[in-house]
């Protein structure tokens, strides 16, 4: 693959809500998310969470679109908050008819850039259960380390699972 750019990252926008609906609601996607990921995923579900995006500031949530505009997934740095605060969450998904196309590696160099640019940000964090390869390998390609394996720590579809944890200091 080479080096151009696939994608960029924008605001969401209520006219993203049909196809954000028609990604999401993918029982593959929420076997990656957290619970809080609903499933089915409706548009309801969707304009909801697009309402809450556009109440940020700063913004920490962004749509994945491609050249052509196309919404391919969602980003978003989770702001923690007391002693916490210069630490954020990454999280993401990409709607599966744009897997293995090198979006999320692109979509995390981003989004880790203006974390520790804009938002002034000493450390970004993911989380990753055990089973999620490509999440691992787009995080590792970004520079993030693997910090630790926390064994038997997440329950998701009734498994229980290890929680592999990553993490990017700023200026490393």
């Amino acid at each position: 693959m080479s080096g151009h750019t696939l994608i960029t990252l924008r605001r969401l926008t209520s006219e993203d809500a049909e196809t954000m609906a028609q990604l999401a609601n993918n029982k593959k996607i929420w076997d990656c998310a957290r619970d809080l990921f609903p499933h089915p995923y409706t548009l309801e579900d969707a304009g909801a969470f697009i309402g809450r995006t556009e109440k940020e500031d700063p913004a920490h949530t962004f749509a994945i679109v491609n050249t052509k505009d196309q919404l391919c997934g969602v980003i978003s740095l989770m702001p923690n908050e007391g002693v916490y605060r210069i630490s954020s969450e990454i999280g993401y998904w990409i709607g599966e008819a744009y897997w293995g196309r090198g979006i999320a590696t692109q979509a995390i160099a981003q989004i880790t850039r203006y974390g520790f640019e804009e938002l002034q940000l000493e450390r970004i964090y993911a989380g990753v259960y055990e089973f999620n390869l490509a999440s691992m390998k787009a995080l590792e390609k970004n520079g993030y380390i693997k910090e630790g394996v926390m064994r038997n720590a997440v329950i998701k579809n009734g498994q229980i699972l290890d929680d592999h944890r990553y993490a990017k200091i700023r200026n490393t």
